[in-house]
């Protein structure tokens, strides 16, 4: 009997692997009960044993456990066509709030400065104390996506969800940061372009 952890690892995989067909082109021209059916399949296959193993048990094997922030992200891609797109002002604070965290997390945590902000996700009261302030401070913003990232890992490190007891892990990974970066830099390039043909029109 697979353990929680594994559950939510296993689905983790198999939510990214069906929402990445969101990025095959002319899947928006697809009706909902087409791309349900589309969704579904490829959730339903990523959990198919082979060898013994669901097919998402080898990626996993590779990528290890996605972010709670991840998740959250993935099912927001996944159920968007049925619920509504995330408001604008959410997805883009909570992507860059991703990507400030990586750009200080990772290069010092491989040693670039003296000090490791790593080491507070293992428990440490005042960082979780100053998230959970964050979080409370988000909702009353009304950027509710970055409140309920920041609550929801928080909890399920508090449970101890993952193999992981550090609470960085709950919070980020490398796929979304890079995610994050990219789509940031895309949207900046966008502005900029946009405000470049608005001032020579």
């Amino acid at each position: 009997m697979p353990n929680i952890t594994d559950i939510t690892g296993l689905v983790g995989v198999a939510s990214a692997a069906a929402a990445s067909l969101l990025l095959l082109p002319g899947i928006a021209r697809l009706t909902k009960t087409y791309l349900a059916i589309m969704l579904g399949a490829m959730f339903v296959l990523m959990l198919i044993p082979i060898s013994g193993m669901p097919i998402a048990a080898y990626i996993r094997g590779a990528t290890g456990d996605l972010s709670i922030t991840t998740l959250l992200l993935l099912w927001c891609a996944l159920l968007r066509h049925w619920r509504g797109a995330i408001k604008c002002n959410h997805h883009n604070a909570l992507l860059t709030l991703v990507v400030l965290a990586a750009l200080v997390l990772y290069p010092m945590a491989l040693g670039i400065g003296a000090y490791d902000p790593y080491r507070l996700g293992y428990g440490n009261p005042q960082f979780v104390v100053a998230l959970l302030l964050f979080a409370l401070a988000a909702w009353f913003w009304n950027h509710l996506l970055v409140a309920l990232c920041i609550a929801f890992a928080t909890f399920a490190w508090a449970l101890g969800w993952y193999e992981s007891n550090n609470l960085w892990d709950y919070l980020l990974d490398p796929f979304v940061s890079v995610y994050a970066l990219a789509a940031v830099m895309t949207h900046a390039v966008k502005s900029m372009l946009q405000r470049y043909k608005s001032h020579t029109v």
